[in-house]
């Protein structure tokens, strides 16, 4: 008789409890939609919490924001920007230099429900094949995004972002926004996994590198206890990040110190041995043994 197929995070349900597996799941989800809520609630209720969208907003008329990519794009074109984008890029950077840049991409971005959609349809249905594209490839885009701005004297990226169009499309309705966005979708879902996020967004790519110097960060305080379920490499929208710590790559400290660890907690939900928990760079956990099994595959790309 074949074995039935193994589920992701069953284990960690089984062990600690839906609402502790799921929690940070659930807390992400409620980041996302609250905050595209406040973005709504004004134009749609006429009740103005935040004016703007998430290149630069205004909130209780006392709180500047601004993207930090979208004023460096505005430098490059040529542009100067206001002493209140200043301040409020000041803040939004001193924000992810603690809780990690890429944060940006699994607690705010709205964009980020549409393709963990894609993904999760993506596995239900059983597509396996993905097609391979680095994701380095990234970091292209986001030179190319500002070459163009450069070349054009405008912040050209701009009218193609999914994040600035998936706004617009929830105000203004159907359009190229929705266009842009089935495509998005459509891609993770049948081109590649992770796709957009993973490995062509500039967006993500930009906030990596304040990724590099934030101060939260996944430790491994029970590195040792893994059972090499893969259960964290299925759910990890980055999987690379992982290997080095857990399975002390090079020496590696049992801490996750890529750039491009989105913080999402998802590996934390799904390990029904508690291997992961939030920490802080400064305080990484005394170093213990890697598992004697030694059955861990690559992580996919």
């Amino acid at each position: 008789m074949n074995a039935l197929p193994h589920k992701v995070g069953a284990e960690a349900i089984a062990e600690k409890g839906w609402l502790a597996a799921t929690k940070w799941l659930i807390l992400r989800r409620a980041s996302q939609i609250g905050i595209l809520a406040t973005f709504l609630v004004g134009p749609w209720l006429d009740l103005w919490i935040v004016k703007g969208n998430l290149n630069y907003s205004y909130t209780l008329g006392v709180l500047p924001l601004t993207d930090p990519y979208l004023l460096v794009q505005m430098l490059v074109a040529g542009q100067s920007p206001e002493q209140l984008a200043w301040i409020g890029v000041a803040i939004v950077v001193a924000f992810y230099l603690v809780v990690g840049g890429r944060g940006f991409c699994s607690w705010v971005c709205p964009v980020n429900l549409l393709t963990d959609a894609a993904h999760w349809l993506r596995t239900k249905i059983g597509i396996k094949g993905s097609a391979h594209l680095s994701r380095t490839t990234r970091y292209w885009m986001l030179g190319m995004t500002l070459v163009v701005a450069a070349l054009s004297g405008t912040i050209a990226w701009e009218m193609l972002n999914p994040v600035s169009m998936l706004h617009r499309g929830l105000l203004y309705g159907i359009g190229f926004a929705w266009a842009v966005l089935l495509a998005v979708f459509l891609f993770d879902l049948f081109v590649m996994r992770h796709g957009f996020c993973g490995h062509l967004c500039p967006v993500g790519a930009f906030y990596s590198l304040i990724g590099r110097f934030s101060v939260m960060r996944v430790v491994l305080p029970a590195r040792a206890a893994c059972n090499d379920c893969m259960d964290c490499f299925a759910v990890c929208p980055e999987p690379q990040v992982i290997r080095p710590a857990l399975r002390s790559i090079d020496g590696a400290a049992p801490i996750i110190m890529d750039a491009n660890c989105t913080n999402c907690g998802r590996c934390i939900d799904v390990c029904s041995k508690d291997v992961f928990t939030f920490g802080a760079r400064f305080t990484v956990p005394a170093p213990t043994s890697s598992p004697v099994s030694g059955s861990v595959q690559a992580a996919p790309k």
